[in-house]
């Protein structure tokens, strides 16, 4: 642990309101700067800085590079209490006849800069304990850049997420005050919304729900269309954001949606199902169904940001789980032997609900695709790995009447693919075996059910990823 003020008082051999006094204030930033950089490169420490250390956004981007970085806050009653039971005696800066006008001052001066710091924390009302536990569960989150032409966007994943949307939605430029339309269904709205509502306002934005129905078939024009109404209603404009609360198919309208609504305006994911975890959330491909197939309207469109909560997966049903591990398995066999192989040892586990599981699996797998992603950002080539087991998968879901889940499809189509691929000598028995093993453990489909070849062929030829007679 290192307390800067602290350290700084030892290495001047005096107090931090001597050091205001006799050398500046100038001087005592000076001392913080180089102090910030010292320890931005070095690992294994909780620092505190002062109030005022990370307002410097050379600092504060420094720190941010390095660290997980939380702001603590609190209402100026409270600083006052705290002051009044510490004495003001270290606090030169609150040396003034009217203590709270000053704090009023100074937080107003810092709101921008503590703005950009992603991870709030109010400790108002709250125990040193209780703040230490919220730190430790923030400090566990693990973070992965996407990169794409023109930017970068975070994907933050841990548990207990869905309460800080508000502040690293802050942190990426979304304006306070700003309207956000909060998409979601009737399923996950009762579940999350008005927890996500709190979130929001708590860090000074206008939420503002916006319903779409649940389901496939419903991933239509017309559910964007009547979003776009509920968007106007709701006074969304172009400094606001579409914020998806859903699986896969809210985040693709929703997407599709801020894409196309006044030419774009900025969207930020939060989902709900590992399907749309795993899968939906990294690449940037938003859109809709047309009756001859899925997909066949859509735009790319990067998000803001991605939160990944799994503490939600508690609510998801048995069959959604497995519906998203088969993406999970999907990217252990194309990019990560170790994940594949740890699924496989663990099929069937019951315990694997457990968070040390989900925040390592969903990581894992979520590495494979931002480095397919990021060689191949608009499916030119290399990104058409990550369509393994799907157009097979795509033309079972069309001709169920998507009673068969994306992940179970999908489950089948890359059977199909293994098997053909066998057949021509490009992979061996054993492996299209291994795979067909691990799906069927976590109880995934690996049998296609009895619909007509013709009509397979038929759906598979309408495909958007189909190239040529392919």
């Amino acid at each position: 642990f290192v307390d800067m003020d602290a350290e700084i008082e030892a290495r001047a051999g005096k107090s931090i309101p001597c050091i205001f006094t006799e050398d500046g204030e100038s001087v005592f930033r000076q001392r913080e700067t180089a102090l910030c950089e010292e320890l931005s490169a070095r690992r294994g420490l909780v620092i505190a800085t002062g109030g005022g250390a990370l307002v410097d956004p050379a600092n504060r981007a420094r720190m941010m590079e390095s660290s997980t970085v939380v702001c603590l806050t609190c209402d100026v009653d409270e600083i006052l209490h705290r002051l009044q039971r510490a004495g003001n005696s270290d606090r030169p800066l609150l040396d003034v006849t009217d203590p709270r006008a000053e704090i009023e001052r100074l937080l107003e001066t810092r709101r921008e800069a503590y703005a950009a710091i992603p991870w709030q924390i109010d400790t108002t009302g709250l125990s040193v304990g209780e703040v230490a536990a919220r730190v430790i569960e923030i400090a566990s989150v693990i973070t992965l850049p996407v990169h794409y032409p023109g930017g970068q966007y975070l994907i933050h994943i841990g548990y207990g997420l869905l309460t800080h949307i508000g502040g690293v939605l802050g942190a990426v430029g979304a304006p306070e005050g700003s309207r956000v339309a909060v998409v979601s269904n009737p399923i996950v709205a009762p579940l999350y919304g008005a927890q996500a509502k709190v979130a929001l306002q708590s860090a000074g934005f206008q939420p503002f729900a916006c319903s779409m129905p649940d389901g496939e078939r419903h991933k239509r024009l017309a559910t964007v269309a009547a979003l776009y109404d509920q968007f106007l209603t709701g006074g969304l404009d172009r400094s606001g954001t579409v914020l998806s609360l859903g699986g896969g198919v809210t985040g693709d309208v929703a997407g599709f949606a801020a894409a196309t609504f006044m030419r774009g305006i900025r969207f930020a994911q939060v989902p709900t199902t590992l399907l749309a975890m795993a899968d939906a959330s990294v690449g940037g491909k938003t859109g809709v169904d047309l009756p001859r197939g899925k997909n066949l309207a859509g735009a790319f469109k990067q998000p803001a940001l991605v939160v990944v909560d799994p503490t939600v997966l508690a609510t998801l049903p048995a069959e959604e789980v497995r519906s998203g591990l088969a993406e999970v398995i999907k990217h252990g066999i194309i990019g990560d032997p170790d994940l594949f192989a740890e699924l496989e040892r663990r099929g069937g586990d019951k315990g694997t609900r457990g968070q040390g599981d989900w925040v390592a699996w969903i990581a894992h797998s979520l590495r494979v695709k931002i480095a397919i992603v990021e060689q191949d950002p608009f499916e030119q080539g290399r990104r058409a790995v990550l369509n393994l087991g799907h157009t097979v998968g795509h033309a079972l879901e069309k001709l169920s009447g998507f009673a068969l889940l994306h992940g179970e499809a999908v489950s089948i189509g890359m059977v199909a693919a293994v098997r053909t691929a066998a057949e021509l000598d490009l992979v061996t028995p054993a492996l299209a075996d291994r795979v067909e093993a691990v799906l069927a453990t976590w109880e995934l489909p690996v049998r296609c059910p009895p619909f007509d070849t013709g009509a397979i062929w038929e759906a598979m030829a309408h495909d958007k990823k189909r190239q040529g007679r392919s």
